[in-house]
């Protein structure tokens, strides 16, 4: 340890020169001296960018990179937009929809079990029965493949429900390989071709009107709707609420078919 007082061991200190300064006190103005240079402290590439209150101010973006923003936040935008656009289009169709006089009615398959419709579909086949009975087309084309393990497809069991009730054979066509929506439509521009048919007017719950109705235009038929009633799926109950949900995502999907992306 060395003694406080003995200083011959100390280093010796050089006097300071004249032109040597101490770095400058805070928030005095920087000037140049050897240690610091001015050339480096009063750059204005050493200097922070400020406006005219003396706050830092933001290095400019690149314009792409704006409009990527504003791209970005349009898409944010619109897709929860699109989404309660497109879900009250449904739930509109469902109450507004009026049948039409048509060259068909076309009936969308539901759920058989063994030759007897669910509650679903036969909520539909009637209300198509009492369509084609008012008159408003001369036949009616119903449509449903069936699952594995089944022995009648949701089309025959609807032919042979409606021949039951007085619907003559002649009257009715089919087809029986439909597994959705898209599918089944597809299906009855196959039944339908050479036969002359323009217009459809199609049957289903009301929730499933609209994106069965824009498929039918996009097979290049005229179309309108009509809701089957007396189902077990009531109007407004959380049930339905579930199914529209699960028609928008559906629209939403065939908008690229639509468009012609796909």
């Amino acid at each position: 340890m060395i003694d406080s007082g003995d200083t011959s061991r100390l280093p010796d200190r050089q006097p300071r020169s004249a032109t040597q300064t101490m770095p400058p006190e805070p928030g005095q103005p920087r000037r140049g001296y050897p240690e610091h240079p001015t050339w480096l402290t009063e750059s204005p590439y050493a200097q922070p960018i400020t406006d005219e209150s003396g706050r830092l101010r933001a290095r400019p973006r690149p314009a792409w990179s704006r409009w990527l923003r504003r791209v970005f936040l349009v898409v944010v935008f619109l897709i929860p937009v699109s989404i309660l656009l497109v879900g009250g289009a449904v739930y509109l169709e469902a109450r507004t929809a009026a049948a039409q006089p048509s060259d068909a009615i076309v009936v969308l398959g539901a759920a058989q079990y063994n030759g007897r419709p669910s509650e679903v579909f036969q909520a539909r086949l009637d209300h198509a029965l009492s369509l084609y009975e008012d008159g408003y087309a001369p036949m009616i084309v119903l449509t449903g493949g069936k699952q594995p393990g089944d022995v009648y497809t949701e089309a025959e069991t609807g032919e042979q429900y409606l021949i039951d009730r007085g619907v003559p054979a002649t009257a009715i066509l089919w087809e029986n390989e439909g597994r959705d929506t898209w599918q089944s439509m597809r299906g009855v521009d196959d039944v339908l071709e050479g036969s002359g048919v323009e217009s459809l007017l199609i049957v289903t719950d009301g929730f499933h009107l609209l994106r069965s109705e824009l498929m039918a235009r996009e097979l290049g038929f005229s179309a309108s709707g009509s809701a089957s009633t007396g189902g077990p799926i009531q109007a407004w109950s959380g049930t339905e609420l579930s199914y529209v949900v699960r028609e928008t995502g559906g629209i939403l999907a065939f908008v690229p078919a639509m468009i012609g992306i796909s």
